[in-house]
């Protein structure tokens, strides 16, 4: 985990891929922000695309490129939580989310975190990618 967690600090520019409204996939320039009790959380606005596209299908994949060749893929399920601390530690984490969101309490401000995540680590030497299960489906409920 890590690993992961290093690569995605050191790249802070990702690109988040969801399936839109009209059944076209869709590709948008995002970031990571923060772990939190080993799952990697996001966040975005009500008002977006990405957030209806994600609530119409919820499976998703990030994809992060080094300059070296090497990138890392993830896939997951996005599940949204009402999480005030972790809304908190986010907008602590990230002053541009804090200078679009303000407060925690700000309903158009949604975080969610990738449940079932797979990391896929691989680069151009030919090697295997390495698979990676970041952690189990969340029991709801």
């Amino acid at each position: 985990m890590n690993e992961i967690l290093q690569f995605l600090n050191d790249h802070p520019l990702q690109y988040l891929a969801t399936i839109g409204l009209d059944g076209k996939p869709k590709i948008r320039p995002f970031q990571y922000m923060l772990t939190e009790k080993g799952k990697l959380w996001f966040c975005t606005g009500s008002q977006k695309k990405v957030f209806a596209e994600l609530m119409h299908n919820p499976y998703t994949e990030l994809s992060i490129c080094s300059a070296d060749g090497t990138w890392l893929r993830l896939s997951g399920k996005a599940v949204f939580a009402e999480d005030l601390k972790t809304k908190n530690k986010i907008l602590s984490h990230s002053s541009l989310v804090k200078s679009i969101y303000k407060s925690p309490e700000n309903s158009n401000f949604k975080v969610f975190f990738l449940d079932a995540c797979t990391a896929i680590l691989a680069d151009l030497s030919g090697n295997p990618p390495r698979v990676i299960q970041l952690n189990q489906i969340t029991k709801q409920g």
